[in-house]
């Protein structure tokens, strides 16, 4: 007998549906077809193994399972639960009237409980945009393909309770979308700028990076307060979008790092990996591609800290995503396509002992040891990393000064105004959200500058020997500090600021 399930495999962050075809015929065996990896290849001892545990009979004949369409590879556990209600149907212990109006996704245990898949959301989208009644998946993904409107999410304990439902013997009530499964206006932070003492105007770069969705690099001396600052920019930054949520949780659960009963994720990532880190780690692929730090940072930080100890090329990957906000992971066969829509965060001490230009220790390295370890960064990145910013150590009384800093808060209201204006101005425009997405032409039309501001720009230019690349990030920041202040054309001030912010461009620095 002849049946057919439906499934879904994933291509990049999106999913595409698999049709699992199953004949039972006269014979001995069980074979898949349909380019199955080896994950899928093994799902026939579980599947055998959890159909005797659970009391299931299966068909002593010969089965052959296809998974189409056949050129496309298929990876994963994840089909396990859809091959075995499909041999079930095949030899006539499901019902087959219900088979073909849900997506059917789980891996199996030996014993016949469910285990959690990756990509649940993307594959509920997939199975609403086919026009199917609902989704049948383990109960630990439910919540998280609950977030799709329009479908119908069942949760399963096991095979038993699948091939019950299917049957009409059990019912299974459909897993309702959480309240808290929507981006909510006020996150929860555990830690505050208010916790800061002293930095004022590193804050306030933070704040204009965190409103122009800007590239910024800390430079200091151990101990300054490098680390502290990056782990509390996610506490100012602007509450996520629906799209936005919809679209970070879609990498995470392909990634499988959602968690069990998480709906969407509601605040924005904040990636922090180690300086040791692979290459791969980083940009993402590998044998079975995965998304890497850079698209599981997508709409949120990518934190680098202790940035010149990270590998030259580890580094050099960078370059393009900061350029094009995407990653394509490219086979013989087949390449896969993945956001990553990062703000790049990264600290670094300026020189092998940390203390060089510091006010009050003495540097113990050369000046050649001191030029050889700035030059780890290269002149391409530095280029794509629109703030520089000094980090100098707090004095003794800032430390000790009781008065109350400013709040995380305050300063998020004052993000969020910026970012408003950004989405006005870019309303008519796909897929620009911040001042730091601008390109050449962008920046023609939204930030003209007067006679006084090129004049200050061209002296800059002149003596600090910028690229063309810099150039247009002066003056992206400037438009970002005009957006902060509700000015609505760049004036001198923004741009001496803005211009301020390049430290790295300064004679000074490694020479």
């Amino acid at each position: 007998m002849f049946t057919k399930c439906y499934a879904s495999t994933l291509t990049g962050i999106d999913a595409m549906t698999v049709e699992v075809e199953v004949n039972i015929t006269p014979g001995l065996g069980m074979f898949l077809v349909g380019l199955p990896d080896n994950a899928v290849r093994e799902s026939q001892e579980r599947i055998r193994s959890s159909f005797a545990n659970c009391g299931l009979h299966m068909p002593g004949k010969k089965i052959v399972v296809n998974l189409a369409p056949a050129d496309i590879r298929k990876e994963g556990t994840a089909l396990d639960l859809t091959i075995a209600v499909a041999i079930l149907a095949a030899a006539g212990e499901v019902s087959d009237t219900l088979t073909s109006q849900y997506m059917i996704m789980g891996e199996l245990s030996l014993d016949g409980t469910l285990k959690p898949i990756r990509g649940a959301l993307p594959m509920a989208v997939n199975a609403r945009e086919r026009g199917f009644r609902g989704f049948i998946l383990p109960s630990e993904n439910a919540a998280e393909a609950a977030v799709v409107e329009g479908l119908e999410i069942i949760g399963a304990e096991s095979l038993r309770q699948v091939v019950g439902f299917l049957n009409g013997e059990i019912a299974i009530p459909p897993t309702r979308e959480m309240p808290d499964s929507l981006p909510a206006a006020t996150p929860p932070y555990t830690e505050d700028f208010a916790d800061v003492k002293g930095q004022a105007h590193v804050k306030r770069a933070l704040e204009v990076a965190a409103a122009g969705g800007h590239n910024v690099l800390m430079i200091g001396s151990p101990g300054s307060g490098k680390t502290m600052l990056a782990r509390r920019m996610p506490s100012i930054m602007p509450p996520m979008t629906a799209e936005e949520s919809l679209e970070t949780t879609k990498i995470h659960s392909v990634a499988g790092k959602t968690g069990c009963s998480r709906g969407l994720i509601t605040q924005r990532p904040f990636r922090s990996p180690h300086h040791l880190a692979s290459r791969v780690s980083i940009i993402g692929g590998g044998a079975n591609p995965l998304p890497g730090e850079i698209s599981l940072a997508h709409n949120g930080i990518l934190f680098l800290d202790e940035l010149p100890e990270f590998g030259r090329s580890t580094l050099e990957i960078l370059r393009q995503p900061l350029e094009d906000k995407k990653v394509v992971v490219t086979r013989a066969k087949y390449s896969v396509e993945y956001p990553a829509n990062f703000m790049l965060v990264a600290a670094m001490n300026p020189c092998p002992c940390g203390y060089y230009n510091h006010p009050t220790k003495e540097c113990l390295c050369s000046a050649g040891s001191v030029f050889r370890y700035m030059n780890r960064i290269s002149g391409p990145l530095l280029d794509r990393i629109d703030m520089h910013i000094e980090v100098v150590p707090v004095a003794l009384d800032e430390i000790a000064d009781d008065t109350p800093q400013e709040r995380s808060a305050a300063i998020r209201e004052r993000v969020v105004r910026a970012r408003s204006i950004q989405e006005e101005r870019f309303r008519d425009m796909p897929g620009i959200h911040t001042n730091a997405m601008m390109n050449s032409a962008m920046i023609r039309r939204f930030c003209p500058l007067d006679d006084s501001c090129r004049a200050i720009l061209s002296t800059a230019m002149e003596r600090l020997n910028l690229s063309a690349r810099a150039y247009d990030r002066i003056i992206k920041v400037a438009r970002t500090i005009a957006d902060i202040e509700g000015a609505e054309r760049i004036a001198t001030a923004h741009i001496a600021e803005a211009i301020n912010y390049r430290s790295l461009d300064r004679e000074n620095w490694g020479r």
